[in-house]
């Protein structure tokens, strides 16, 4: 539907955003904070079908929930996905998404001659059968006998004794890698089998059968001379098997439970994310551990916590499992959201959240992030309820950056508020890595090589500076007083320049994709100074103007992300269609960039004029969330809450002031 280019009158606009802080507002749990569903595309949920299946655990009541939604996804993403599951909404069938979603529904107990079943066989077939599938994918299947162990690149717990000089070591990849590689090592290493019979299988999904398969797919992105080298390695590791010598095999072994344990993390679980956690499971079932063991008992209570049932009539209720949860992040930028909003509801609801999120600033534990910055105390927040070993520098900045303008609001000083502020800004700047920028959970994690090993098919193994994440915490640095002298403030201006590509965008790691990038970075260049008149600036809008749709908003999905990784555009990259969040995305960059009488603005705010919803949010069944581009992306339920507040709220802000200059970091 276009949308006329008529203005956007004052009284439309201030509907619009009291409808939405009144719907944002009814969302806060009684103790402060905000949390919003985080879904995933159908790999997860099916991940646990098959867990569960691995351990004998029959659940049909739950398992019928799963399946319903499985179906459900399968049909509507049938017009791209032709009978497969794809990674995000609109997407085309991704093999291993696909091949999970299919066996946990054969475990299930689904006919593999009723109609959807065909159709997801024969899709699969098509696109190059289950031998096309990633390396977990087949990691998954290789516990359950549907591949040799051969098909699943080498990774032997020996990797923990290794000495940190050596080309790969456990400080050298990143936090997420770490917590799912370190138990897996273990369950390689043990090969175990199904505890009961599972009765099902995917033999029909090969168009080869597996033990003829002679060479297992890689990652596009793995360069020469270490694809060459990592693949050699990777063939003397698999003849190796079995023959490490036991002593050395019991020493990584325990060093591998050891690491676990100490990050176990409560009901938080290993890493706070959903692979690690079941990796955590099966290594402590290889290590013969009793399912009555406490650390048993609480990585399956971990587990449990992301599960999520939704309601509905009998027969269509429905449920599916989170990769994580995002409280601290939700929370965070709910108060922004509202801040913006201003009113006293907001404000107070802010002071509730702030409250919330206080005492969850990590201050004793010195995590995985203190092996490269030793010095820096501690004093970041984590993604999500707990994961000390963790914070992540995103997070702690946007946190930082929402604390910092509440108490300017409140107008009186907090010392508590003041403290917490001080210690995170210390850490931040003490994660900055040396070329200016931050990545989110560790400091110059930039060992690229390590990405083309043949386990890194997902080219993902890695957590370098990026230009969002580098934003959030410039603008944090400049919303707190430091000018461009600061040497953090000037080289993290210096890093940010030096990223832009092109054609005036960002790339954007963590939302998809270029007006994510463009926003985070555009924000931070404003806050630290950098006039509208500058050329980054005006790069930027040029692009932004250029990637607004017809209809008056902004869309990208996740297949706008180079296909060999990095961070230029492809050629042949198109935008997609409009969404909430990525129109609020593209207002507020604008807005920033000093083009908020633009008629750009005026359009997006149109388009999500005529877009909300009865309660006053937006629908949006788009994943313009990142956790691997190219790989897996992710659905922010809260985004389409949140964001559009957010840039409503600031273009009636401007325009109601005597300055169109952007006065906060976000």
């Amino acid at each position: 539907m276009l949308v006329p280019d008529l203005s956007v009158t004052r009284e439309a606009l201030e509907t619009a955003i009291r409808r939405a802080a009144r719907d944002l507002l009814s969302r806060q749990r009684p103790d402060g904070h905000w949390v919003f569903e985080l879904e995933a595309d159908a790999t997860i949920p099916a991940e646990f079908v098959l867990l569960k299946r691995f351990f004998g655990r029959r659940e049909p009541e739950r398992e019928a929930r799963i399946a319903r939604y499985l179906r459900r996804l399968q049909e509507e993403e049938a017009p791209t996905a032709g009978g497969g599951w794809p990674l995000f909404h609109g997407g085309p069938l991704d093999v291993s998404c696909s091949v999970k979603a299919y066996f946990a529904l054969r475990l299930i107990g689904d006919d593999p001659e009723a109609p959807h079943m065909r159709r997801a066989r024969e899709a699969i077939l098509a696109a190059g059968g289950a031998e096309r599938s990633n390396v977990f994918t087949r990691a998954a299947l290789a516990l359950f006998g549907e591949v040799p162990w051969r098909a699943v690149p080498a990774m032997p717990p020996e990797i923990m004794l290794l000495p940190r000089w050596f080309p790969f070591h456990l400080s050298k990849i990143s936090y997420w890698a770490r917590t799912v590689v370190v138990p897996l090592a273990v369950v390689m290493a043990h090969r175990p089998r199904p505890v009961a019979p599972v009765g099902a299988g995917v033999a029909e999904l090969f168009r080869t059968p597996p033990a003829k398969v002679r060479r297992w797919p890689g990652g596009a992105h793995a360069e020469e001379p270490w694809k060459t080298l990592f693949g050699a390695l990777d063939r003397a590791l698999h003849l190796a098997h079995g023959w490490f010598p036991p002593a050395t095999r019991r020493r990584a072994e325990a060093a591998a439970e050891r690491f676990v344990t100490e990050r176990l993390n409560g009901e938080d679980g290993l890493g706070a994310i959903f692979p690690a956690m079941a990796n955590a499971v099966l290594m402590y079932h290889c290590l013969g551990v009793p399912e009555d063991d406490p650390r048993v008992v609480t990585a399956w209570a971990a587990l449990e916590k992301l599960v999520c049932d939704r309601h509905g009539p009998p027969g269509r209720e429905e449920t599916y499992v989170q990769p994580c949860l995002s409280p601290v992040w939700d929370t965070a930028l709910a108060a922004h959201a509202l801040l913006e909003a201003g009113g006293p509801g907001a404000e107070g609801a802010v002071r509730r959240g702030v409250e919330w999120l206080l005492p969850r600033q990590v201050t004793e534990v010195r995590g995985d992030w203190a092996e490269t910055r030793p010095g820096v105390p501690p004093g970041g927040w984590a993604f999500q309820y707990a994961n000390p070993h963790y914070p992540d520098v995103d997070d702690t900045a946007v946190v930082v950056l929402a604390m910092d303008r509440a108490r300017r609001a409140q107008g009186r000083a907090d010392p508590r508020w003041d403290a917490a502020i001080a210690r995170a800004t210390d850490w931040v700047v003490g994660m900055q890595s040396k070329g200016g920028g931050w990545g989110a959970f560790d400091a110059d994690n930039t060992h690229h090589h390590l990405n083309s090993i043949p386990f890194a098919d997902h080219g993902a193994l890695l957590d370098p500076p990026t230009a969002d994440v580098s934003g959030r915490c410039l603008a944090m640095l400049a919303q707190l007083g430091r000018d461009r002298d600061d040497p953090a403030v000037r080289r993290a201006v210096e890093y940010l320049l030096a990223e832009q590509e092109p054609d005036g965008a960002w790339y954007g790691r963590w939302g998809v994709n270029y007006v994510y990038g463009t926003w985070s970075a555009v924000t931070a260049l404003n806050a630290a100074g950098i006039e509208p008149e500058h050329p980054a600036m005006r790069r930027a809008v040029a692009w932004l103007k250029s990637a607004q749709n017809p209809d008056g908003g902004w869309g990208e999905d996740g297949f706008t992300y180079p296909r060999r990784g990095g961070t230029r555009a492809d050629p042949d990259r198109r935008m997609g269609r409009s969404t909430a969040s990525q129109t609020a995305w593209a207002m507020l960059a604008l807005m920033a960039a000093g083009a908020a009488d633009d008629p750009a603005v005026e359009r997006g705010a149109a388009w999500l004029l005529a877009h909300q919803d009865a309660e006053g949010g937006w629908a949006e069944p788009d994943y313009t969330g990142t956790g691997f581009p190219r790989v897996f992306y992710l659905r922010y339920h809260g985004y389409a809450r949140i964001f559009p507040l957010w840039a409503l709220a600031r273009l009636r802000n401007l325009r109601q002031g005597n300055s169109r200059r952007v006065p906060h970091g976000l």
